[in-house]
């Protein structure tokens, strides 16, 4: 976990990577969701099938802002600190 050595603007340039990749997760969801729901309308007698999609792809956006959401907490960074003084206080005991 290189975190800690990276410098505020790279930590920054990361957040506002992930960050764009929600959105653009977000808005294609909406987007391929939206048609899909139309074609559907369109071609059956109502919706049959396109809330399946929805669905399924909804599970997948919800943990992609939830993973976004742990890692912006500061959780990862916060174990690993912990993990290593657990390491280090093993490493020095021996």
């Amino acid at each position: 976990m290189g975190n800690q050595l990276a410098t505020p603007e790279e930590r920054a340039a990361k957040r506002a990577d992930d960050l764009i990749g929600v959105w653009w997760h977000t808005a294609a969801f909406l987007v391929v969701n939206i048609f899909l729901w139309a074609l559907d309308y369109v071609t059956g007698n109502g919706i049959q099938w396109a809330y399946w999609v929805t669905i399924a792809w909804g599970v997948g956006l919800a943990f992609h802002v939830i993973a976004y959401l742990i890692d912006d907490s500061g959780i990862q960074r916060r174990k690993y600190e912990q993990f290593l003084a657990e390491e280090r206080a093993k490493d020095s005991s021996v």
